[in-house]
């Protein structure tokens, strides 16, 4: 098959860590990797925010990114995109010319718009669309409230990208719920997780030097709704439980340490951190390559993702490849991927007090740690590597091509 991946704001060529870059990224790049061994042809379509970028970048065999013309060619946060749709449109309608892809996959919202938008651009021809959202706009805002910055538009132009798609790919049981509720037809949903690169993220491996008896790891974006306070919150607490010789190492955020001490999240955690008197336990180290993780990973005694939300995760798939425990909130795609008390341990959102107490459980019992670590590591290679994801999606690739076709016949059939 020939593919093309739209991914507006998230390019597979981007750094991780930094505000508008973390999971999607990670999920467009490996997905692409994957679907390409597998002998298809990828083009990830994405919007060009520095001028020295080129045009189009050969990544591997069969895999090529796109660097499309839409507004000025510097970063735009993602939540101020929306009116470049059409540009981005038009850049990747450009690109097609006369040979459309057999598929088009939109990843996010806005991609989506711009997706539909080029595959309906040929009335002889029409592209079969295929979206993954991400991230629902609709979960955002029951989180978030008025600190949601999302564009207005985004509560009925998302829903239209869902409806219009000939195909759509869930991440979890949990957000199907969520689409059918927005009014979405989920017979045209399949269900496909993320995924971890197992060649990467092992046990096989030394782990990374720490500085204390024990280590709990955060990793991700610093938003609040990360819910790193929660974790700062948990040390106090560990702290009275016995548990005093513990860091908290902060992975995420700026690359810089100037400006990563200048974010105004990274300020309000380590004021936090001050005024609990936790702050000699707290390490922010900011973006760490890629290749430095799985170090990282392993040398932490439980690995911590409590968001007030979350689509899905990758974070969690790569502690558990790594054969660290989890602890993890019971919110969305986190409630399938980290199984409670197999492979790390549920606690409820924003509640430091369960957080510290399924820490203490942890630290105060090695066996328990090798158990659950153990337990993830083969849940993860046995379910979530991206080849499989990239089999589950051709599968979506094919219904989304086999629907069209049947509607083609329809149409000509009702004109005869």
């Amino acid at each position: 098959m020939r593919i093309s991946m739209v991914s507006e704001h998230a390019s597979p060529l981007a750094a991780l860590g930094g505000v508008d870059a973390g999971g999607q990224n990670v999920h467009v790049a490996a997905l692409s990797e994957a679907l390409a061994r597998r002998g298809h042809s990828v083009t990830v379509y994405t919007r060009r925010d520095a001028p020295e970028l080129d045009r189009r970048v050969r990544v591997g065999p069969g895999l090529d990114v796109v660097h499309v013309d839409a507004g000025p060619a510097r970063h735009i946060p993602k939540d101020e995109l929306l009116p470049l749709m059409g540009e981005l449109a038009d850049g990747i309608a450009r690109d097609w010319g006369q040979r459309p892809p057999d598929v088009v996959h939109g990843h996010f919202w806005m991609s989506g718009l711009a997706a539909l938008d080029a595959a309906r651009r040929d009335t002889a021809f029409r592209v079969p669309m295929v979206q993954t959202f991400h991230a629902l706009g609709t979960v955002k805002r029951r989180f978030q409230g008025a600190e949601d910055t999302s564009p207005r538009e985004r509560r009925w132009l998302e829903p239209g990208v869902g409806r219009d798609a000939d195909r759509i790919i869930a991440t979890c049981p949990d957000e199907v719920f969520e689409l059918k509720a927005m009014g979405i037809d989920t017979g045209k949903v399949s269900i496909a997780p993320c995924g971890v690169d197992l060649g990467l993220f092992t046990t096989a491996a030394p782990a990374a030097p720490r500085t204390r008896r024990h280590r709990i790891l955060s990793v991700g974006r610093l938003v609040p709704r990360k819910g790193v306070d929660l974790v700062i919150r948990a040390l106090p607490l560990l702290a009275a439980a016995g548990h005093h010789d513990v860091e908290l190492l902060i992975v995420g955020g700026g690359a810089d340490p100037g400006v990563l001490h200048s974010d105004p999240e990274v300020r309000r955690l380590m004021a936090l951190a001050a005024g609990l008197g936790v702050l000699p336990q707290v390490t922010f180290r900011g973006q760490v390559p890629r290749a430095d993780m799985p170090g990282i990973f392993r040398s932490a005694n439980a690995v911590v993702c409590t968001p007030w939300y979350e689509p899905f995760g990758i974070v969690p798939l790569e502690a558990m490849a790594c054969g660290v425990p989890v602890v993890a909130a019971a919110v969305g795609g986190l409630r399938d991927t980290v199984v409670d008390h197999g492979t790390g341990i549920h606690v409820p959102p924003r509640d430091p007090e369960a957080i510290a107490s399924a820490l203490g459980l942890l630290l105060g019992d090695p066996a328990l740690q090798a158990e659950l670590g153990a337990a993830g590591q083969q849940r993860a290679r046995s379910r979530y590597s991206w080849d499989r994801v990239a089999a589950e999606t051709e599968k979506a690739y094919q219904a989304a091509m086999s629907g069209m076709a049947a509607g083609q016949v329809r149409m000509e059939g009702a004109a005869l």
